[in-house]
């Protein structure tokens, strides 16, 4: 007996279910910050005062008065200037990497005793053991200073741990750079940062080059305000060439941060004048590229002019620059007439001795 085949309408698929909503809170979008002329000059002093220390730190190294590697942070001043000034000390704490003289000077640290590290002299801030990658104050909050590319991403998360195990309010600010962005570490911690709700403002000083490779070739995702979002974790992006722009986007950072709401990102779109290190001759980008920046963008300069559309003249200015040049000055000589650690410094601060 034959059989036939029965058949069937064909199956008809479903629409794939349109995915949720997102209905996360997000934090709202920073306003640049209305300074009063005294606060805006208080942030260009601080800014022009780590562009002259650092120059002279160019000069000492040229010298040979400062050993090992030396990064130095000319034209990123409006970042550490824009988000330590909203920091409250003794709170807060800070952790950054390599490139951490223009850190320390935005926190109030004697230029004289950060010099003096950098010459390796037993009056440093880390008595001449530490140098330009390994500056460190407890007493101001201030962690370092890491030499290791990242490392203090993971270290800078269980600040804020401490922060809120602890309960004391504070907020840690952890800066770490573009290339350090992509290290698997950075996302362990915000993996565990966003879980825990813990204080923690990474703030990314994207100045476009890690080390001497563009962010177009290093980064499949050079937009890094956005690299959380699989975290869940808000992000920002700044101008980090105006310190008032950074200013408020730390505003709004730390009172998201102190509301309990978690971690958050801070993208700080900066530019670096000179090479990644004292050793790098900068060849990957052009003259004219750095001359633009130098030109049109600079965060010193912007805050010039708008000091001067403030009512200051020009050789208020100028006064200005002699005077913070008369201290970095002072902080050179301070370190080269401060003596070298003596040798049984070697074995202190190696070990924790505990009871």
């Amino acid at each position: 007996m034959a059989r036939t085949a029965k058949t069937s309408s064909p199956a008809t698929t479903a629409a794939p279910p349109a995915p949720p909503a997102d209905n996360r809170e997000r934090p709202a979008e920073p306003t640049r910050f209305a300074a009063s002329k005294e606060q805006l000059l208080d942030f260009y002093k601080q800014m022009l005062l780590i562009r002259r220390f650092e120059e002279r730190a160019g000069q000492l190294y040229g010298l040979g008065l400062i050993g090992g590697f030396c990064h130095l942070y000319i034209g990123q001043e409006a970042v550490a200037v824009g988000l330590q000034s909203a920091m409250t000390v003794g709170t807060d704490s800070v952790i950054t990497g390599y490139r951490d003289h223009g850190h320390m000077l935005a926190y109030g640290i004697d230029p004289k005793i950060i010099m003096a590290e950098l010459t390796g002299r037993a009056a440093g801030i880390s008595h001449g053991k530490g140098g330009s990658m390994h500056m460190f104050s407890v007493e101001h909050g201030f962690y370092g200073g890491h030499g290791i590319v990242a490392a203090q991403v993971g270290l800078g998360t269980g600040l804020a741990f401490k922060h809120q195990y602890s309960g004391d309010g504070g907020v840690c600010l952890t800066y770490f750079g573009d290339g350090a962005a992509n290290q698997g570490q950075v996302y362990e911690s915000f993996n565990m940062a966003e879980l825990w709700k813990l204080p923690v403002i990474y703030a990314i000083e994207n100045n476009g080059y890690a080390m001497g490779t563009s962010t177009a070739r290093s980064a499949s995702e050079d937009q890094f305000y956005k690299r959380g979002e699989s975290f869940r974790i808000p992000g920002i992006q700044v101008d980090g060439m105006d310190v008032l722009a950074v200013r408020g986007a730390a505003e709004e950072a730390l009172a998201w941060t102190r509301a309990g709401k978690g971690p958050i990102i801070l993208e700080l779109k900066t530019y670096r004048y000179r090479g990644h290190s004292m050793s790098d001759p900068a060849k990957y980008r052009t003259r004219e590229e750095v001359q633009s920046y130098r030109e049109g963008r600079d965060p010193i300069d912007q805050a010039g002019k708008e000091l001067v559309a403030m009512g200051m003249g020009e050789d208020e200015l100028k006064s200005i620059d002699n005077e913070i040049k008369a201290i970095v000055v002072a902080a050179a000589k301070y370190a080269e007439e401060a003596p070298e650690p003596e040798p049984g410094e070697l074995y202190t601060d190696v070990l924790v001795e505990s009871y």
